[in-house]
């Protein structure tokens, strides 16, 4: 019960600080749009490698991947952080087209055994480890050959409002 109300006290202060941190923007989130202009020029058969980062007041360095269907994606997230990841931990997960967001954070919300993943997985494209601050994990995967905007986000509890993204199929 400790650990809980430890978890709580320091979600809802990076809350107060993100919300007082202003709405800067990222300045390599600004220059997504040219690095993912680049994307559509790789290969098929090549590997496409892109590093995510996310960091202790819940934000991802990017909102945009642009693939080519069926591209191949070796994705990096590194927690950029220093909170443990009881208290601050991040994830990527690429849903399904047509996943309704709020309603899977609410299953992830109450997996907190399986690092807030639910069971049942068919919601999910692809995701990465629970990490917490200084971690990082590399998936490789084959994008979807089904063209559309696929949502990513941080599945750890109230994380998702913030740490969101478009995984968009070419």
């Amino acid at each position: 019960m400790k650990n809980f109300r430890l978890i709580i006290a320091t979600v809802a202060s990076v809350f107060l600080f993100a919300s007082c941190a202003g709405d800067k923007k990222d300045k390599k989130d600004a220059n997504s749009t040219e690095v993912n202009k680049e994307v559509t020029e790789v290969a098929k058969d090549e590997v496409y490698k892109i590093v995510v980062t996310g960091n202790d007041v819940m934000k991802y360095n990017r909102s945009t991947i642009t693939v080519s269907a069926g591209q191949k994606v070796e994705l990096t997230l590194r927690h950029v952080g220093q909170l443990p990841k009881e208290a601050m931990g991040h994830n990527l997960v690429i849903l399904n087209l047509g996943t309704d967001v709020a309603t899977f954070a609410e299953s992830a919300m109450v997996a907190m055994d399986n690092d807030y993943i639910p069971a049942d997985e068919s919601a999910i494209f692809v995701h990465t480890k629970m990490l917490g601050g200084g971690e990082s994990d590399t998936i490789t995967f084959t994008a979807p050959t089904e063209k559309g905007e696929y949502d990513f986000i941080c599945s750890f509890p109230g994380h998702y409002g913030a740490m969101r993204g478009k995984f968009i199929v070419e």
